[in-house]
């Protein structure tokens, strides 16, 4: 049985890469990483092979072929940390918006406090984000009001993508069933697990935008989340959500 899986997508990160790997690997408490690359025409899925002589056994990569989405990218993760038994499974964004110091919290946060899920959460204490245009923090923190008010889930940060699950969540959720890839992928893996009624905590965090690479977000990505979100909750009023298991 293993502890920590850190699942990392990658599309054209050379520049971000190989520091995300070491910081994580610098960290008190073990963690394994599993990087997910859409074939990076960047190469970036070389430099992952060349440092897993470096960190065997700890560091490993799928590739995939083409740009299939960030959702599709976390559920093969998933997958793939369920088959070795995982007990926390991670999402993280390469390019350090999210602070690798923080998976110590997040980890502590379901093993020590006994949450389900731990979302690095952005708004719980305000608006925790550096060097974002205004116009984009408006755009996510009133996407989450959204969100809240069609749903009812008591989450700040129902967009956020820095988070951890613990093996029974994603167990129980049927990944087959997840849809969404952009925004809405985050929206709909909280909103199982909510439906759920696992325990979810959110952690705040300070997000800071990238400094090297280029931002994956698109006009279509956010409009997935709008109108994801209303077919979501009208699929859920005609949805008995059992566990997995037992179906």
């Amino acid at each position: 049985m293993r502890e920590n899986l850190v699942i990392i997508p990658t599309y054209n990160e050379k520049e971000n890469v190989a520091d995300i790997i070491r910081k994580v690997f610098s960290l008190a408490d073990p963690f394994h990483v599993l990087i997910v690359d859409d074939g990076s025409p960047d190469g970036t899925a070389e430099i992952v092979k060349n440092l897993q002589d470096e960190f065997k056994d700890s560091l490993h990569l799928i590739e995939r072929q083409g740009k299939l989405g960030l959702g599709t990218a976390y559920i093969t993760g998933f997958k793939w940390a369920l088959e070795r038994e995982y007990q926390y499974i991670f999402e993280m964004d390469a390019d350090f918006s999210h602070n690798p110091n923080d998976l110590v919290r997040l980890y502590h946060t379901c093993k020590i406090g006994g949450y389900d899920v731990a979302i690095g959460s952005r708004y719980i204490t305000g608006v925790n984000v550096v060097n974002w245009p205004m116009g984009r923090v408006l755009m996510s923190y009133f996407a989450g009001v959204y969100v809240r008010l069609i749903t009812r889930m008591p989450i700040m940060d129902p967009t956020g993508g820095f988070i951890c699950y613990t093996n029974q969540v994603l167990s129980t959720i049927n990944l087959d069933k997840i849809t969404f890839v952009g925004y809405a992928f985050q929206i709909e893996m909280k909103f199982n697990a909510y439906l759920h009624k696992f325990n979810i905590k959110e952690v705040p965090i300070i997000f800071t935008d990238r400094t090297k690479g280029n931002s994956k977000m698109s006009s279509g990505i956010f409009k997935e989340a709008i109108f994801g979100v209303v077919a979501m909750k009208i699929w859920s009023l005609f949805k008995t959500f059992v566990p997995k298991s037992s179906l």
